[in-house]
Parts: structure tokens; sequence; C-alpha cells
């Protein structure tokens, strides 16, 4: 019985037999299942690939980002903005800041 069944199956007979349709209905639903499953780890590598491309871009921007602030905060300081106005001719006050003091009438 059982290797009756084999060689209808390496023969090919089982396809063109009377029940048949079963068969045929089995053997579309694993083809289409099949489709199903290689379509989605297509997409699944696909994701993962997208991920990995994104990870590098925030790397990336981050590493911008901390470049763009030291070069601000070097720019701030006030030794470098003294440097930057010399040329122009202005220099920091050598007398210190006096207050003023404003009084209202009632």
């Amino acid at each position: 019985m059982v290797k009756k069944k084999i060689n209808s199956v390496l023969k090919g007979t089982f396809l063109i037999s009377d029940d048949s349709f079963k068969n045929w209905r089995m053997i579309i639903f694993l083809s289409i299942l099949a489709i199903v499953m290689i379509a989605s780890s297509h997409s699944a590598d696909r994701k993962v690939y997208e991920i990995a491309r994104l990870s590098e871009e925030v790397k990336e921007y981050r590493s911008a980002f901390i470049d763009g602030r030291s070069i601000l905060m070097n720019l701030k300081k006030e030794s470098t903005i003294q440097k930057k106005l010399a040329y122009k001719g202005v220099f920091p006050s050598e007398e210190p800041p006096k207050k003023i003091k404003v009084t209202t009438k009632e």
C-alpha cells in the first residue's frame, strides 16, 4: 500500500486520477502559503536593512550635532569674542559697570 502511494507520487499519477481534485487543492494551497511566506521573509529583510540604514543616519546626525554644539560653545566664549572684535577696535571696558537707580515719586 505504501509502495503504491510512493510510486503514484513519483510517477505523478496522483495528479491525473479521478480523485485528484483534492490533491490539486492541497498543492495550490501549499503553493500560495509558500509564496506568502517568501514575501513575508523578503519584507522583514527589507525592514531590517532600512532600520540599519536609519540607525547609521541617526549616528551621523548625532555626531554632527555634537560637533556643531562644541563649535558654538567655543564661539560663545568671552576670549573668542574678544579676539574676533579686536580688529574692529572693540575692547572690554577697563572700569566696572555702574548701577543706575531709578526712583519713582508717588
